[in-house]
């Protein structure tokens, strides 16, 4: 059986999720809505909270045994010990949908013992589905994506953060392209898209910002690391990632060496 016939159901309920989610997402954008501060710099509004209602509705209706981690719920460490736990953001780029920015996305993804086994990352204005299952490849709207095969770090084309203050990428600006996108999810999605060479950032990072797009990375045939230069294992009981760095394998170690001495420097 293959991996997609294996998720089959999951497949079909996290895309049947995520456009519900960006339904709801888009009956909002550009309209009123309430915002509120959940911390420094960190706003929720009311399509956050009615996406991520709708993709709790949806998905734990119909895998009611599952565990569910998600920015816009109490985290329930009770996920700890589920054997399959759903991994959520509902606007992965709440900043850019505030300032109409069509650079967010809905992220749903799926973990099984550490790792990520099903990826969605939608953004629903530009209507763009990027989907991947392990083992059956990356997909957007049905069609097979890869990684960029560029192997040399000067001339690569990075997309890094609009909002992550320049002076940190002052090492990259030296040889590399930097343009700016607003999601995390939605610049790893790109990237196994191949629509930019690499992404990394400097901040710390939640497993909902990322858990979709790791996946959809690597079935692209990309590497996503951590700080440090770790693989990603997901549903731990701290949920939180010191720097990211996502390209194909041979850039992606390069770029996390530059990444982690700017770190070690800036520390």
């Amino acid at each position: 059986m293959s991996a997609e016939n294996h998720f089959a159901g999951e497949v079909e309920t996290a895309e049947r999720a995520a456009r519900a989610a960006g339904e709801i997402i888009m009956g909002l954008y550009g309209k009123d809505y309430h915002i509120r501060e959940k911390g420094k710099g960190n706003p929720v509004t009311t399509a956050d909270l009615e996406a991520n209602r709708k993709l709790q509705d949806i998905i734990l209706d119909r895998f009611p045994g599952d565990g569910w981690l998600s920015e816009e719920d109490h985290d329930n460490l009770k996920r700890l010990k589920a054997a399959r736990v759903w991994v959520i953001d509902p606007i992965d780029g709440t900043k850019e949908f505030i300032a109409g920015i069509p650079q967010f996305a809905v992220s749903v993804g799926l973990v099984v013992s550490g790792r990520p086994m099903l990826g969605v990352v939608y953004n629903p204005v530009e209507k763009e589905l990027y989907r991947a299952v392990k083992g059956g490849g990356a997909l957007l709207n049905g069609d097979p994506i890869h990684v960029s095969l560029r192997a040399e770090v000067k001339g690569a084309l990075l997309l890094v953060s609009r909002s992550e203050p320049r002076r940190k990428f002052a090492r990259f600006v030296e040889t590399c392209d930097l343009e700016p996108v607003g999601s995390i999810a939605y610049r790893l999605a790109k990237v196994a898209g191949g629509k930019g060479d690499g992404t990394l950032t400097f901040r710390s990072l939640h497993e909902w910002d990322v858990c979709a797009g790791v996946l959809i990375v690597e079935e692209a045939g990309g590497v996503v690391l951590d700080g440090a230069g770790k693989a990603l294992i997901f549903n731990r009981p701290e949920t939180v990632y010191h720097g990211i760095v996502a390209s194909n394998e041979v850039l992606a170690h390069t770029l996390q060496g530059m990444l982690a001495k700017a770190l070690s420097e800036t520390g």
